[in-house]
């Protein structure tokens, strides 16, 4: 994989059925490598190490309604009064960041009305304050610290 512009990690990875496989200290069980896990494995470490984001209040695909269909949510950090927090969209690295990674996390959390977005591919990462009353988010300079605007 890749090397991304976020913090190294001793992740352990492991080969089996012909595929590669690393392991989700989230979901405590491992996952097929895929450019964009690569991504979301970094990022999950990244947000706990560096900002000290709660281990027990991220969650990894979450289910969420979309119209009639059932999406799933990348990461989804929530509040400790169980409230989503952050909704966290990953890319794969080669993946260019534009309007339609915006587009689609803003629409996951039509649904789930967390207070933060963030959009990453590894390589540049996005976070903004999502917006309930105007259209328009407020794009953020670093990550929030969790503890900075308790409920």
């Amino acid at each position: 994989m890749v090397p991304l512009n976020l913090p190294s990690a001793d992740f352990k990875v492991k080969k089996s059925e012909g595929k590669v496989w690393i392991f989700d200290s989230i979901r405590k069980k491992f996952v097929v490598l895929t450019p964009e896990e690569w991504v979301r494995q970094h990022f999950i470490h990244f947000l706990i190490q560096e900002y000290g984001y709660p281990k027990s209040l991220i969650r990894i695909e979450s289910a969420l309604p979309y119209n009639t269909l059932q999406k799933r949510s990348d990461i989804l950090i929530y509040n400790r009064a169980g409230k989503p927090w952050m909704l966290i969209e990953c890319k794969s690295p080669t993946v260019k960041l534009g309007q339609n990674a915006f587009n689609q996390a803003a629409i996951y959390n039509m649904a789930l009305g967390a207070r933060y977005l963030a959009v990453t591919n590894g390589m540049v990462h996005f976070c903004c304050l999502a917006k309930t009353s105007e259209k328009e988010a407020v794009f953020l300079d670093d990550f929030p610290s969790f503890d900075e605007d308790l409920p």
